[in-house]
C-alpha cells in the first residue's frame, strides 16, 4: 500500500500552484512585484525543486522564479518561494518561506513590508527580450555550405516490423516505458539470446547552491517520466535525415494514450573508422579491414532543462553499447554572496550550479542460457628469474582469476577499484576450452554519491555502486520507483535491500550499472550544454563467447594483396563505389510534429 502523499506531481497540481501564486501570493506584495520584478501577470516562470520537504508526509516545494523568456533556466530573478501544498484542500495552501537575494522572509507580506521600509537588498535584473538574448539558441551566423549527410546507397540494411528490429546478426524488441524510457527485450546475436532485458532505470541529479531550491534539489527523473517526456526528433540533427522514425505512446496525465510522433529513431551509422584493420608491409604485402558500421536505436528525453540522448548501439563483432549524452540548459541560481563556492558565474546574475549526473541501467544478461556465474579477470605483476639467465630478474604480468560467489562480492562501490575484466560466464565452453562470456565495461566520470548518513540516501542507494550483480527476482523488477521522488525518506524501493549476500553462482543474474559525470557549469554552457565530453554508459563485449571474431563473416570486409588488381570490383568492393554510390537518394520533405497537441 502506498500513502497518497508519495504520488508524483501531475500537471494539474502544478497548474493549481501557478494559479495560487498568481491570484493570492504575488498580490500580497504589490510594490515589490511591480517595482522589482516588473511583474505583469505573465513575465515570470516558476521551476519546481524536489524532493518536497524533509520527512515523510511533507509536500512543501521550493519554486524558483525566472524571466519567462527563451532559455529561461539561466534567467533567475532572485526570488524563490516555499509552497506548502500538502493539503488536498487548495484553500489551505500557503507560502511558508520566501527567499530573495540572500535574505529569508516569513512570507510575501513580510517581504513587502521590508521592501517598503528600505530593508531589502535589491538587485534589479535587466529585462531580457523575448528571445532570451544570451540564452537564445538562434544561430549567430548565416547558413553556409551544407554539413555532411549520410545515406544508404542500396537502401536500409536493417528491418523494423512493429517493435521488432533485425540487423546483421542482431535481433531485438524495443519498447518505451512512460516512466523509465527506452528499453530492449530478447536481444539475440546470431540467433542466440544474449540478454533478456536492457533498460534505463533512472537519471538522477544532485545540486549544490547557496539558494534554497538549488541546495535542496535531487531530481529523480523517472518520477517526472523519461518516456513521457520523450521528444519528437528533428531529422538531420537529432538523427540522420534518412533514419527510420518510429512513433511512441505514453499514458500519463490523461485518460487516453498520447502519441509522440517520430520520437524514436533507428539508423545504421558509418562511424568513419575501421572496426579492425591491418596493413602488412613485412613478408606478405596486403591490406585487410572492416568498416565500423553499427545500428543505433535512439530516443531523446527532455525533462525540464535537460535533454538526455539515449542510445543503444549494435556492433558487427557482437558488442552492444548503452550510452547517454547530456545536453540542454544548465540549471542556475541567482548569483549572490558566496555563490562562487557552488559553481561559476555564467552571466550578470546567473550562477551555474555544481551538480552530479547519475544514470542507472538494468542489464539482464542470459549468456549461453539463463544460469550464469560472475567471473573477474585482471592482472598482477610477478617477479621471476630469466630462465636463460637466472641471475637476471624479469617483471611479467600474469592473469588473475576469481569467481565472485555472492551478491556482496559483486557489489562494487562507486569510486572503488573494480576488476578490469568482469563477465557473465556461461556453463558452456568455446572451442578452446574457455567459459563463454560477455564482459561488462563501464564508461563513467561520476562525481561523489550523496553521504549515506543522509535521510534520503536509501531512495537512491543504487548510486552507491558502479556495478552490482544480483539474482534476478520477479519482485525486484526495477532499482527504484516513481514514488521515491516525493518521499525519499521512506523509499518505496530501496535498491540496497536487493544486496543480501545470496549466492550468484549458476543463477539467473542481473547487472545493475551506474554511470555518471560531475558537471560544473562554465561559460561555454551558454547558451546551452554540448554533448561533447558529456557521454557515459557501458559496453557488453563477447569474451571467449565465440571461437573467433564473428565480424569476419561480415559482407563489408575488404582484403587485397599487392599482387591483385585492387581497382577491380570483384577484388575490392570499395572500387565499386563510383557506380554503386553515385546516385543520391531522394530526400523527403522536412516534417516535424513537435509543436502539435502540446
Amino acid at each position: 500500500k502506498l500513502p497518497y502523499h508519495r504520488r508524483p506531481t501531475l500537471a494539474v497540481e502544478y497548474k493549481q500552484i501557478g494559479g495560487f501564486l498568481k491570484s493570492q501570493v504575488f498580490p500580497s506584495a504589490p510594490a515589490f512585484m511591480q517595482q522589482v520584478m516588473e511583474y505583469d501577470g505573465g513575465n515570470l516562470a516558476a521551476v519546481t525543486a524536489a524532493p518536497r520537504g524533509f520527512q515523510s508526509g511533507d509536500r512543501v516545494t521550493w519554486f524558483v522564479l525566472f524571466q519567462n523568456v527563451s532559455g529561461f533556466f539561466v534567467h533567475p530573478v532572485g526570488l524563490e518561494l516555499l509552497v506548502d501544498h500538502s493539503s488536498l484542500d487548495v484553500s489551505q495552501w500557503a507560502v511558508s518561506r520566501v527567499f530573495y537575494n540572500g535574505q529569508y522572509f516569513r512570507d510575501m507580506v513580510q517581504l513587502e513590508s521590508a521592501y517598503v521600509q528600505g530593508r531589502v537588498s535589491v538587485e534589479k535584473v535587466r529585462k531580457a527580450p523575448w528571445d532570451g538574448d544570451f540564452s537564445s539558441m538562434k544561430p549567430r551566423a548565416p547558413a553556409a555550405a551544407l554539413f555532411p549527410l549520410q545515406f544508404e546507397p542500396q537502401g536500409p540494411r536493417y528491418s523494423v516490423r512493429n517493435n521488432h528490429v533485425r540487423f546483421q546478426g542482431w535481433s531485438f524488441a524495443l519498447g518505451m516505458s512512460v516512466s523509465s524510457g527506452l528499453r530492449l527485450f530478447d536481444i539475440r546475436h546470431k540467433g542466440e539470446r544474449v540478454a533478456y532485458e536492457i533498460s534505463v532505470q533512472e537519471a538522477l541529479s544532485v545540486y549544490g547552491s547557496n539558494c534554497p531550491a538549488g541546495m535542496s534539489t535531487r531530481y529523480m527523473d523517472r518520477s517526472f517520466g523519461l518516456g513521457r517526456y520523450t521528444s519528437p526528433l528533428v531529422p538531420g540533427v537529432d538523427c540522420p535525415y534518412l533514419a527510420t522514425f518510429v512513433d511512441t505512446h505514453a499514458l500519463s496525465d490523461s485518460l487516453r494514450p498520447q502519441k509522440r510522433k517520430a520520437s524514436l529513431c533507428i539508423f545504421e551509422q558509418n562511424l568513419g573508422s575501421p572496426l579492425r584493420r591491418h596493413y602488412s608491409n613485412l613478408q606478405a604485402l596486403y591490406y585487410g579491414g572492416l568498416v565500423n558500421s553499427a545500428l543505433v536505436v535512439r530516443s531523446i528525453a527532455t525533462v525540464g532543462n535537460y535533454d538526455y540522448v539515449w542510445d543503444f548501439i549494435f556492433y558487427q563483432n557482437g558488442a552492444l553499447e548503452g550510452k547517454v549524452q547530456a545536453t540542454g540548459y544548465p540549471s542556475s541560481s541567482f548569483l549572490h554572496g558566496d555563490g562562487l563556492r557552488y559553481g561559476n558565474r555564467l552571466w550578470e546574475h546567473t550562477l551555474g550550479t555544481i551538480h552530479t549526473h547519475f544514470v542507472n541501467y538494468k542489464v539482464d544478461l542470459d549468456v549461453g542460457g539463463v544460469t550464469n556465474s560472475l567471473v573477474a579477470h585482471d592482472m598482477a605483476f610477478e617477479v621471476t628469474g630469466a630462465p636463460w639467465s637466472p641471475e637476471q630478474q624479469i617483471e611479467r604480468p600474469r592473469l588473475t582469476k576469481k569467481v565472485l560467489d555472492t551478491e556482496d562480492q559483486a557489489a562494487f562501490r562507486l569510486q572503488s577499484k573494480m576488476p578490469r575484466y568482469i563477465y557473465f560466464a556461461a556453463n558452456s565452453k568455446n572451442k578452446w576450452g574457455h567459459q563463454r562470456g560477455y564482459r561488462i565495461q563501464i564508461t563513467s566520470f561520476a562525481g561523489d554519491h550523496i553521504p549515506e548518513a543522509s535521510a534520503m540516501e536509501r531512495a537512491i542507494s543504487w548510486a552507491r555502486y558502479q556495478l552490482a550483480v544480483t539474482r534476478r527476482k520477479e519482485e525486484e523488477p526495477s532499482s527504484t520507483s516513481i514514488y521515491n521522488q516525493n518521499d525519499p525518506w521512506t523509499p518505496t524501493v530501496a535498491f540496497a535491500d536487493f544486496i543480501n549476500n545470496e549466492t550468484i553462482t549458476n543463477e539467473d543474474l542481473v547487472a545493475w550499472i551506474t554511470a555518471g559525470f560531475l558537471h560544473i557549469p562554465h561559460s561555454e554552457d551558454i547558451p546551452n550544454t554540448v554533448t561533447v565530453g558529456n557521454a557515459v554508459g557501458f559496453l557488453l563485449r563477447p569474451y571467449n563467447y565465440y571461437d573467433l571474431d564473428p565480424s569476419i563473416y561480415s559482407h563489408d570486409g575488404v582484403f587485397f594483396t599487392s599482387e591483385q588488381d585492387f581497382t577491380a570490383c570483384e577484388i575490392n568492393p570499395l572500387a565499386c563505389l563510383p557506380k554503386t554510390a553515385s546516385c543520391l537518394p531522394n530526400f523527403p520533405p522536412f516534417t516535424y510534429d513537435g509543436f502539435r497537441n502540446m
